[in-house]
């Protein structure tokens, strides 16, 4: 018999011990069926066999049901949506209490070897948050519809789909194990992975080697090689930003519905959702690319570049940074510089675009009250839950990080002669922070990223225009391009009012903050009934038969009582700004512009 070296048999014990490990290890696996779709509920059940000593020894399994999905910063309570649980071992059922709006805690023995929790789930709502089931498709997301255990998060868990009959494609970044059975490493790639389930017609192409699958649902008249085609052009250039693609495989799973807008991000995957007629219409359809732009961009930016407290995820809690401004608002910012990048959208449309992000903001009185830092922390509380006010009292991470994120843009552009720009940055932090740490940066280390890159201390720029409402000076960043912004409303001496109104309907629905009707006491839900005795079908045509400083008297109904108001009306402060040339740009100023549009 041989000698068996003490490296081998050190070796031979690491081995052991690591089987005996695994072995300790609960084994999880979901099923999911789909019934009758008609009905809108999913059938889940989760097993869990080879309960570990730590969990027996405690006498109880809690599975609990995440109350909000990454990328969407709101709690959203999806255990409203269970019915139905029961647990059992064996052929025996076990009690399931719950213990609180997510939880529910199944008892156990030492002697327990095997435990299965079944339950349904009523999807019916078709956003890229949630999840919906008909007789058409189903489309999950996996936060609203499977239970997990705290304790066995990072373990990996397997997923069986039981498709309805006829329904023979499943489309999801989840890794395939063959006959519909899929497995996610952790909890938190099984969430990050929604799946589309049903008769989809699935497009393909290969970028650099990385296969990318686009899992189109319902009607609409398209070029299928010509959206192949844009979309894939669209990931290039994405992908040129930072430099190095980070997945295997990509899919999108793209929802053509007859209204509807917007997208999630996920780790390899998005689900974006668009108007069926969005293909037939040039500027629907780069509207359309400009949503793809933006969360595949995501792919970076957000789950690889990321503010710490973007991942790992506490599922049943908020989650705070002060960072959506970059993380979503410099994504909106790059969703349409990379359709420059990519030639869909021409120098003029891109600057378009961009000056219409400032206009948003500018024309939004919240833009004074409430700061970008402060709009990404109570994401929670008031970006998804808006009321009549918000516009005077808040300002989108969204839009303003658009803005701000070329402004940062530009400054990089100036300050380094050409050299830099913000795609710097993302390299720098993509570097740094996911590559060679392995985790998310924090406030200060971001900033230092920006002036390490910009070779400037940019501390009053983050004070006053990230952290504080400071007036943005615009013209001091774009001169470096040989361009201004003007206000192409300077001189309108047109009469305002200040209260908004639906079409067709007399009920007030937004009042402008320090406008007339603020000042003067019009209310939102104020039904007018006539200004100077005279009903009104179209308020903004009325109003524009006036001049500034008339006085109008407006008769409302409030609470079934009727009020009379004088108004008197100001000049309109809305602001219709432009970006246009300077007059004789310099050479410098000329060759920066050819560097920021990239021609």
């Amino acid at each position: 018999m041989k000698k068996i070296s003490f490296f081998a048999i050190c070796l031979l014990l690491s081995f052991i011990s690591s089987a005996q490990t695994n072995k300790q290890q609960p084994k999880i696996e979901y099923f999911l069926s789909m019934e009758k779709p008609q009905s809108h509920y999913f059938d889940v059940v989760v097993q869990v066999s080879n309960i570990d000593a730590k969990t027996k020894q405690q006498g109880f399994v809690d599975f609990k049901m995440a109350v909000w999905t990454p990328g969407s910063y709101l709690v959203r309570e999806y255990a409203k949506n269970v019915e139905s649980v029961s647990a059992s071992s064996g052929n025996l059922p076990v009690n399931a209490e719950k213990i609180n709006k997510n939880t529910w805690r199944v008892k156990i023995q030492s002697s327990t070897q095997e435990l299965r929790l079944k339950y349904k789930v009523y999807a019916y709502e078709l956003s890229v948050r949630t999840s919906f089931l008909d007789d058409s498709h189903g489309y999950l997301n996996p936060a609203s519809v499977f239970v997990y255990v705290n304790d066995w998060k990072n373990l990996p868990s397997t997923l069986k789909i039981n498709p309805y009959q006829g329904w023979n494609t499943i489309s999801t970044g989840l890794k395939s194990l063959g006959n519909n059975t899929f497995q996610a490493e952790n909890l938190d790639i099984l969430i990050d992975s929604p799946i589309e389930i049903g008769t989809q017609k699935v497009l393909s192409f290969d970028l650099n080697g990385i296969p990318h699958k686009i899992a189109m649902y319902g009607e609409a008249k398209y070029d299928a090689a010509k959206v192949t085609d844009d979309i894939k052009k669209v990931c290039a250039s994405a992908t040129s930003v930072v430099g190095e693609h980070p997945c295997k495989d990509y899919t999108f799973l793209i929802h053509n519905l007859a209204a509807g807008g917007g997208g999630l991000e996920h780790l390899n995957s998005t689900t974006c959702q668009t108007s069926r007629t969005s293909y037939e219409n040039e500027k629907a359809y780069k509207g359309f690319l400009s949503l793809i732009a933006h969360e595949y961009f995501h792919l970076w930016n957000v789950k690889r570049i990321r503010p710490k407290a973007l991942g790992p995820f506490d599922y049943e809690n908020e989650n705070y940074t002060h960072m959506l401004w970059f993380s979503e608002g410099c994504t909106s910012f790059y969703q349409n510089y990379i359709l420059r990048r990519a030639s869909v959208f021409s120098p003029e449309e891109y600057i378009n675009s961009y000056v219409g992000e400032i206009n948003v903001i500018e024309n939004q009185p919240g833009n004074a009250v409430q700061s970008v830092a402060e709009s990404s922390w109570d994401a929670w509380i008031k970006y998804y839950r808006p009321n009549e006010n918000s516009r005077n009292s808040t300002v989108s991470y969204y839009d303003k990080g658009a803005v701000l994120g070329g402004i940062l843009n530009l400054e990089i552009l100036a300050s380094t002669k050409g050299a830099k720009n913000l795609d710097d940055v993302m390299r720098y932090l993509y570097q740094t922070y996911y590559k060679k740490l392995g985790r998310g940066f924090t406030d200060e280390e971001f900033k230092a990223a920006v002036n390490l890159v910009s070779g400037k201390d940019l501390k009053d720029f983050f004070q006053k225009y990230i952290f504080g409402t400071e007036e943005i000076p615009y013209n001091d960043y774009l001169k470096a391009v040989g361009m201004q912004l003007i206000d192409a409303n300077a001189n309108n001496n047109s009469a305002f009012l200040g209260a908004d109104v639906r079409a067709g309907s007399p009920r007030i629905t937004a009042v402008r903050k320090d406008s007339p009707a603020y000042n003067d006491g019009l209310n939102v839900g104020d039904e007018i009934l006539s200004i100077d005795d005279n009903k009104v079908d179209d308020l903004n045509k009325f109003v524009a038969t006036k001049k500034i400083g008339d006085v109008i008297q407006v008769k409302v109904k409030r609470d079934g009582l009727e009020k009379t108001y004088s108004v008197t009306l100001s000049k309109s402060p809305i602001k219709n700004y432009k970006i246009e040339a300077l007059p004789n740009s310099t050479e410098s100023q000329q060759a920066l512009y050819k560097k920021w549009l990239f021609i």
